[in-house]
């Protein structure tokens, strides 16, 4: 595991798994029950994946880009897919976007604007992620760890990024 700086915040798989818990505890005990649930896609998806099953509602994927390059770190602009992928029928009531962190708070800003053009019948939609950077200009409703600064985080499936099929079969 390499050394937390101010320019590098490094998670490892139980650290992730245990974030995720926290914020599914943190959502269940704020007492707001959400009709549907959105991961956003790519960060979101592992965090959608445990809450569909805790709180046993159906998935559904919006597929969002802001960070693109060979090592996906590369910070372009904010591109929002134009469906979204799940069987809860059609987005209405209170809504909650779920993400992996709030960076500059864009995503969510933009995303929570998009969606209500799309589907008319919200009428709540609240935020949560597992990271909230102090440079956000959005801090999400529910988020775990407050991070200070604007500190790479590396989360642990990021190995995948740079990994290639060859290198892979080679392990």
């Amino acid at each position: 595991m390499q050394k937390n700086t101010p320019s590098d915040l490094w998670v490892s798989w139980d650290e992730y798994h245990a974030l995720i818990e926290r914020l599914a505890i943190q959502v269940h005990d704020s007492g707001w029950q959400f009709d549907h649930m959105v991961c956003l896609a790519r960060g979101g998806l592992r965090i959608g994946d445990v809450f569909s099953r805790l709180f046993k509602k159906s998935l559904n994927i919006l597929t969002v880009s802001s960070y693109r390059g060979e090592t996906g770190q590369d910070h372009q602009q904010l591109m929002i897919g134009s469906h979204i992928s799940g069987l809860s029928g059609e987005l209405s009531g209170k809504v909650l976007l779920l993400d992996d962190l709030a960076d500059s708070g864009l995503t969510f800003v933009e995303v929570d604007k998009c969606l209500r053009q799309r589907y008319v019948g919200i009428t709540e939609m609240k935020s949560a992620s597992l990271w909230a950077k102090s440079v956000s200009q959005l801090m999400p409703d529910y988020y775990v760890d407050y991070v200070e600064g604007s500190p790479w985080i590396h989360q642990p499936f990021e190995v995948y990024d740079s990994l290639t099929i060859a290198e892979l079969k080679a392990k």
